[in-house]
């Protein structure tokens, strides 16, 4: 069993790549089961600013390959799967 808050302290790898995607802000969550459907990351980089905000990366749970004590590894062959809250 794991708290949403040790979640948000991993960062979030891709593993094609080994790119950070960034961090943990929320999670899709389905209401009727309880399942955690997706995580949604956040790339809090240190040149954004309260003026500009960084767009979010919606990634499905059936994406997540590894939850390791530092970091959670997720499998995305090319990037462009990744979802934008700018796309909606």
């Amino acid at each position: 069993m794991m708290k949403i808050s040790q979640f948000q302290t991993k960062d979030i790898v891709n593993l094609s790549d080994g790119r950070k995607l960034g961090i943990l802000q929320d999670l899709e969550i389905h209401l009727s089961t309880g399942q955690i459907e997706a995580l949604i990351v956040s790339n809090n980089s240190r040149w954004s600013n309260m003026f500009q905000r960084e767009p979010e990366i919606i990634i499905p749970w059936n994406r997540i390959k590894k939850i390791g004590e530092d970091l959670i590894l997720v499998d995305y062959d090319n990037t462009s799967d990744l979802v934008s809250v700018f796309d909606k």
